[in-house]
């Protein structure tokens, strides 16, 4: 099996994360993309993060029309932070035969040596790297290209400009999000009075 797994803190979900999933599955041949919401992000310490059972609910309800996409309860199930080569070892073991591809931004693989035990994710996984049009950050990491030869990929990725603290920002705002995130997300957000204050 060829697995992706796509963490993030997801709050919220939006258009531009299921575009990058599905480019990955279609782009490598994905059979299954594992979405991970981050139960305690260590790197966004100090960040208001809205509840580990909203962002969940909102990424079912994005992922539920395509059979490929799951979402993972592991990180948010786990006490204290959340740690990727943890979470990579917790799927490994689960899915002990699967080749699993993380997939991540330009932006996260130049800023990768300076999460937990980069090495560790080196040795579970695959890199799937979207590369921004344009963007010229990959070409910034060099040496970690060099320490993980074969272990990083390319994928084509469309350019997006939506971000989640976009969304935030929009919703207090009082302005629609309506195409930024999928209708059943928004309605969500709407019915739990999401980023209002």
């Amino acid at each position: 099996m060829r697995l992706g797994v796509l963490g993030g803190t997801f709050d919220p979900v939006h258009v531009g994360h299921l575009l990058l999933a599905e480019e990955a599955s279609e782009q490598l041949g994905l059979e299954r993309v594992l979405f991970v919401p981050a139960g305690q992000p260590w790197r966004k310490a100090g960040r208001r993060i809205s509840k580990a059972e909203h962002r969940l609910a909102m990424l079912r309800l994005a992922a539920e029309d395509n059979p490929e996409f799951e979402v993972s309860d592991l990180e948010v199930a786990r006490p204290g932070p959340s740690y990727t080569g943890e979470t990579l070892a917790s799927i490994r073991v689960e899915h002990k035969d699967a080749e699993i591809f993380f997939i991540m931004g330009e932006d996260a693989l130049a800023d990768l040596p300076n999460w937990r035990d980069p090495d560790r994710i080196l040795e579970l996984a695959m890199l799937a790297v979207a590369r921004r049009p344009g963007s010229t950050i990959g070409e910034g990491c060099p040496e970690l290209v060099a320490i993980a030869p074969g272990r990083v990929v390319w994928l084509s990725m469309p350019t997006v400009g939506i971000s989640a603290s976009d969304i935030r920002e929009r919703v207090q705002k009082g302005l629609s999000v309506r195409y930024r995130v999928p209708a059943a997300v928004d309605a969500y957000i709407r019915e739990h009075k999401l980023y209002k204050d």
